[in-house]
């Protein structure tokens, strides 16, 4: 009987991460939620590739588009008018809503510019992403990243791995707040 070749998924650059991440939250018994942009679900389904997922995944959005944060973020037409790009603000935001609506002790929100074409602003720039950690009874941590890349791919591979550092980072106690 031959054997099954190894998997491509997820990237072996997130497998660890979501290994370590997924076996921490379990011996703590707690929960995470996503709320993602730029990695496009990357960040959710790295965590679902985990076997337990449903004893710590508490559920993820894939907010790409301005609509659908005000459809499930609690964004306004009016808010929109004022949107200049992502930003430790706008991540910080879609984490608290969604950390507060799925009732997770985590989320980890990601928005960002993965390229190939981008903008002026730093902020549009391929490779920019803002990440943020809201936790339950905790402040929450914001991260901004440049990866470097242009690629639309590998930046949403960086941003998936820059997100997933941060909710390790602060579930261990080593955000910076």
């Amino acid at each position: 009987m031959a054997s099954s070749p190894p998997s491509t998924f997820p990237p072996p650059e997130l497998r660890a991460l979501a290994q370590e991440i997924a076996t921490l939250l379990k011996e703590r018994k707690e929960t995470i939620s996503v709320a993602e942009t730029a990695a496009g679900g990357l960040i959710s389904a790295t965590l679902l590739s985990y076997p337990g997922a449903s004893g710590y995944y508490a559920g993820g959005l894939t907010l790409y588009t301005l609509a659908s944060r005000i459809a499930y973020c609690g964004w306004t037409e009016e808010s929109v008018k004022g949107y200049t790009g992502p930003n430790p603000d706008i991540v910080r935001g879609l984490a608290e809503h969604t950390r507060k609506t799925l009732g997770s002790t985590y989320t980890v929100s990601e928005s960002g510019t993965a390229g190939p074409t981008g903008g002026k602003t730093r902020n549009r720039t391929p490779g920019y992403v803002a990440l943020a950690v809201a936790r339950e009874g905790g402040e929450t941590v914001t991260r901004e990243v440049e990866t470097g890349g242009s690629g639309r791919e590998e930046n949403m591979v960086r941003f998936a791995v820059e997100g997933l550092k941060l909710v390790r980072d602060v579930i261990k106690g080593e955000g910076k707040l």
